[in-house]
């Protein structure tokens, strides 16, 4: 008998093929997990969950007697109940590595969309409003030569720095739990309190996972210690910082635009004040959608899926304690 599986709103077609010609697999999207009766049932007699942004908490896995693995196709796991998950002798793992490129390409575009302010003058053009050459009030920013300061030097923050330093000559900053000194040494950067780099920077970049250290750890005070010239991209969870707080800078001046490919709450809210300002350049969730990196994730995904069904240890395993 194979053994069972859950998937879960995102696992590439040829990976979840592959899957389910070795297991019996049933792939589950835009469900309340809380109350479906097929995945509740289906999960009951599951040893292994993969997919993306599934909530793994207590009542999730009072209904997974039999779990043995959970594959998140993410580098983040604010997800998952990581205390609980070991404390059952359940395996965790996520994708890290694979996409750093392509979110540090994702959050440097939009860092350039924004000062350039390219998806407005995009807009300005397919409008047909372009007739004359432009006055200075379309003018964006300089990227070269500018101070960016990143907030969180891990993988992906190393990669943003390694393309400001070498392709815009920027001077970069950073604020991270620990110094980084492979990455001063390579791109120059100068570590900062986390006061200081909002203060000195033209861009601040955020890229921290969620965790509840991290949780609204950018708001109102922060935001007005920016330069009112300041250019702010979220590039981590729409959580890390205070929406609203958000708003209101953007609405005061007391910060100059934003990019945000993260969001409280997403899909995006409709009527969110965001959505209407002209100077926020905004994504829905994309930094790392590429065919070529979304099905390197799911690879990923599946081999530690695999090897904690088998009951080897995983190439991603975030619970280490479990081995003990």
């Amino acid at each position: 008998m194979k053994k069972k599986i859950v998937a879960y709103n995102r696992v590439e077609k040829p990976v979840l093929e592959d899957l389910q010609r070795k297991y019996d697999v049933k792939f589950f999207k835009n469900i309340d997990t809380k109350t479906d009766p097929e995945f509740l049932e289906h999960l009951s007699e599951s040893e292994g969950i993969i997919g993306l942004e599934l909530e793994v908490d207590k009542q999730l896995l009072d209904n997974a007697p039999h779990l043995k693995v959970v594959s998140n196709v993410s580098v983040g796991y604010n997800n998952l109940d990581l205390d609980e998950l070991t404390k059952r002798n359940i395996m965790a793992t996520n994708t890290p590595g694979v996409l750093t490129d392509t979110v540090a390409d994702t959050v440097f575009g939009i860092l350039l969309s924004a000062a350039r302010r390219m998806p407005e003058l995009d807009h300005y053009v397919k409008s047909r409003n372009w007739t004359e050459s432009l006055d200075e009030e379309y003018f964006g920013v300089d990227v070269h030569h500018k101070t960016v300061g990143i907030i969180g030097m891990g993988q992906i923050g190393q990669a943003i720095a390694q393309r400001a330093h070498h392709g815009f000559n920027m001077n970069i900053l950073y604020h991270s739990r620990t110094k980084k000194k492979e990455a001063e040494e390579k791109y120059n950067a100068a570590y900062r309190t986390l006061d200081d780099l909002l203060s000195e920077s033209d861009f601040v970049v955020l890229i921290t996972p969620l965790t509840n250290e991290t949780a609204g750890m950018i708001g109102k005070r922060e935001f007005e210690l920016m330069k009112k010239s300041a250019i702010f991209i979220n590039g981590s969870r729409g959580k890390t910082i205070i929406e609203n707080d958000l708003i209101e800078a953007l609405q005061k001046g007391e910060i100059a635009a934003a990019g945000l490919d993260v969001f409280e709450q997403e899909p995006v809210n409709h009527d969110n004040p965001l959505l209407d300002m002209q100077n926020v350049v905004t994504l829905p969730h994309i930094g790392s959608s590429t065919f070529e990196t979304e099905l390197a994730m799911s690879r990923l995904a599946a081999r530690n899926l695999e090897a904690g069904l088998k009951g080897e240890v995983p190439p991603s395993l975030l619970n280490k304690d479990v081995l003990n």
